[in-house]
């Protein structure tokens, strides 16, 4: 898988020449079996293919499939050295097995650009990538501009201290210098409780997870305000974990979900077909138990972050609604 910067090098993807030989391979295809039913299968392979609308179209004709995936959303999706990996990085694999049967393409190609927070939902509007299942919280504000699919995690929204600081709560960041990650819904939440409680607090958003984070190592913020498992993850992967607290009362409470293009129904029921399967068969249990309550890569911590109630009810009865 070709990579960006250090290991996803081009957002231009299998354009010209690619899609020219997809596009051959698949008349090639319908040509051969032709051959052998007297032309009957070769009409149904075009009627197939005409049939085709939205982003399965685009895939089919590129002849690849453009995901779109986070640096270090522990344990959601990052890159431990060698590739992309997590819990929803899987889920996104899925889904591009059901893409491959669904458009008779076993050798579809799959190629990576790492997203930010920022620059996620341009990206796809741009049609620089056709799937995004990382770490993207599902809100109505944010359906104005892309479809989102079943719920595959729901958190609460808390913040992570030095156990020294003495930060218990929110109210304890009254004054001080905090920060968030720009582009996500924590920031909103964020601002609107320091404009609603008076709390003149110095918000600062950084780039990327791992930059806020570094910020509050540094000592240049005092919490750090993001998704609970995000913050789980910084914690557990930390040299000094027992440095820091995970703390204050829920902000509120969002869902993860996978992000396409508006307006794709056939794209849709495909990438919630995959995700309702996996949590009504017990799959999804299985893959919440491998990431988050066993060692993970690459130095095999634990986040110890048992699945709770609301996600046990989440893989009962799967939807795509957002709580806030």
């Amino acid at each position: 898988m070709k990579v960006a910067g250090r290991r996803r090098a081009s957002t231009r993807h299998a354009t010209g020449h690619t899609a020219y030989a997809a596009r051959f391979v698949h008349r090639t295809r319908c040509a051969l079996v032709a051959l052998t039913t007297f032309g009957a299968a070769s009409l149904a392979c075009s009627a197939q293919t005409d049939e085709l609308t939205g982003t399965l179209r685009k895939i089919h004709d590129d002849g690849v499939v453009v995901l779109g995936v986070r640096e270090a959303s522990i344990p959601f999706s990052y890159f431990d050295g060698k590739g992309t990996v997590g819990y929803s990085q899987t889920i996104a694999l899925q889904i591009v097995e059901e893409i491959k049967k669904t458009l008779g393409m076993p050798q579809l190609k799959v190629h990576e650009i790492t997203v930010t927070s920022s620059n996620r939902t341009p990206m796809l509007l741009n049609n620089q990538i056709d799937l995004e299942c990382g770490s993207t919280t599902h809100t109505v504000e944010r359906e104005n501009l892309a479809a989102f699919s079943n719920s595959f995690f729901q958190y609460a929204v808390r913040m992570i201290a030095r156990k020294n600081a003495g930060i218990t709560d929110f109210q304890d960041l009254a004054g001080k210098a905090v920060v968030t990650t720009a582009g996500t819904s924590d920031e909103r939440l964020l601002r609107r409780l320091n404009t609603d409680k008076l709390l003149n607090m110095r918000i600062t958003s950084a780039r990327d997870h791992s930059e806020a984070f570094n910020t509050l190592k540094d000592g240049r913020a005092v919490a750090f305000v993001m998704d609970e498992p995000i913050v789980y993850g910084f914690k557990s992967t930390d040299p000094r974990p027992d440095d820091f607290v995970v703390t204050g009362t829920p902000l509120g409470y969002e869902v993860y979900a996978c992000m396409f293009r508006k307006g794709d129904e056939p794209f849709r029921t495909l990438v919630n077909g995959v995700i309702a399967r996996g949590q009504t068969s017990g799959e999804a249990e299985r893959l919440y138990r491998q990431w988050f309550t066993q060692p993970i890569p690459p130095h095999g911590i634990n986040l110890n972050f048992p699945l709770s109630e609301q996600n046990r009810a989440l893989f009962a009865h799967p939807n795509d609604r957002a709580l806030d």
